[in-house]
């Protein structure tokens, strides 16, 4: 019998991984007939996700084993958690996201760093979406959170869900629903993922100052602190693609223009055109680390994207045009040594690193694969479920 049930399993996991190296699977899901036509619950789908949260070992390079249960565990989560609870929420995410993307551009860059920032720090739980208190200070408001963005857009969101299930869909579920749909609209990747999250009642400023990964990190310190979370070599370097669209501000890799590691020369890996673009972009008058050594009070993360503002200059990410495609330009960028920040260009500098880096710069159905699993197990990171945690009623406030 054992034996039936792991080869079913393996047919199914082939199956996943068919539809997601299937370059025409998203094109086929946006031309469906509704605009906001999603696949339908099914108890195929829930047993698929129960049994492959039970599987003993790694399904996709996941620290959440089979002996890990407990509430800080993904195997507490379920497919469509919210079938009976709250059967709109996922489509109220999904229309909301959409509708305020055909407005702002930025949606996909903002929340995908907001999503970041949120699982880094003790997991997925909407730590970071609360303000500060008399009693607490919020991740929000340390200095490598000072740029985050979409906070507003997960407002919305909860409002119109609140108005339909109150109480009930979590602000962290939320968060990553809509991260995910965010990326979808910019041309990423579609992935599946479980729900039932619950929402933290205290935000943790005191760890997102240093834990956050910095972009002026040397690649032993990238690899140090994406490692300390769970994530491999290959997994980090297809987790930075998310640098395919969006803004990095000046101040995030001005040193490397002027004053290299103290010198009064540049980063001699910038390719001279582009070292020149990046001149033209920003002053040199503008404020700039003294070097480029990990500075944990750093205002950006290695995620350091966001909208571009009068205020806030920076190199758009996808400047080639949104028609480059999500993923492969950042890679053929740092293979030609144009990455916009120090962290990223190193990426080259280690073996293994490199290596994936060549390898998503000329495979994208790879690339798009690998992001979509590496998304899956950043959502599931040492989640918060029932009976600990809470659903707040105002995301930026314990309830």
């Amino acid at each position: 019998m054992d034996c039936v049930k792991k080869l079913s399993l393996l047919t199914i996991l082939l199956c996943i991984y068919m539809a997601l190296t299937n370059p025409n699977a998203d094109t086929a899901w946006k031309n469906s007939p509704s605009p906001f036509w999603f696949p339908p619950p099914s108890d195929f789908a829930r047993n698929f996700s129960s049994r492959l949260m039970s599987w003993p070992g790694r399904y996709t390079g996941d620290p959440y084993r089979a002996d890990s249960a407990g509430p800080y565990s993904a195997e507490s989560l379920e497919y469509d958690y919210y079938r009976e609870s709250c059967p709109q929420a996922e489509k109220i995410v999904r229309e909301a996201v959409r509708r305020i993307y055909g407005i702002r551009s930025d949606v996909a860059p903002s929340l995908l760093r907001l999503v970041f920032h949120d699982c880094f720090i003790e997991g997925c739980d909407a730590s970071v979406l609360l303000d500060s208190t008399e009693v607490m200070d919020a991740e929000k408001d340390t200095p490598p959170n000072e740029t985050l963005k979409g906070f507003e857009i997960i407002d919305v969101v909860k409002a119109e869900i609140e108005e339909v299930c109150p109480s009930v869909v979590s602000c962290a579920d939320i968060l990553v629903l809509a991260a995910r749909e965010g990326l979808l609209m910019a041309g990423g990747p579609f992935y599946p993922l479980s729900t039932g999250r619950r929402d933290s009642t205290r935000s943790y400023a005191d760890l997102a100052t240093y834990q956050l990964p910095s972009p002026y990190g040397d690649l032993s310190d990238t690899l140090a602190s994406f490692g300390s979370k769970g994530f491999g070599e290959r997994e980090i370097v297809n987790l930075l693609g998310a640098h395919s669209i969006g803004v990095i501000h000046c101040k995030s890799f001005q040193s490397r223009l002027y004053n290299f590691s103290g010198t009064s020369e540049p980063d001699p890996s910038l390719d001279v055109g582009f070292l020149n673009l990046m001149r033209s972009k920003c002053s040199k008058s503008l404020s700039a680390p003294p070097s480029l050594s990990p500075a944990p009070s750093s205002s950006h993360s290695t995620f350091g994207f966001s909208s571009l503002t009068s205020e806030e200059p920076g190199i758009v990410m996808n400047y080639e045009g949104p028609s480059s495609g999500f993923g492969t330009q950042y890679y053929r960028r740092l293979l030609q040594g144009k990455g916009v920040l120090y962290a990223d260009q190193q990426l080259m500098v280690g073996e293994e690193t490199g290596s994936w880096v060549r390898a998503y710069a000329s495979d994208v159905s790879l690339f798009r694969r690998d992001f979509a699993e590496t998304m899956m197990k950043l959502s599931n990171l040492q989640v918060l479920t029932a009976p600990n945690g809470q659903v707040r009623r105002s995301c930026s406030k314990v309830a």
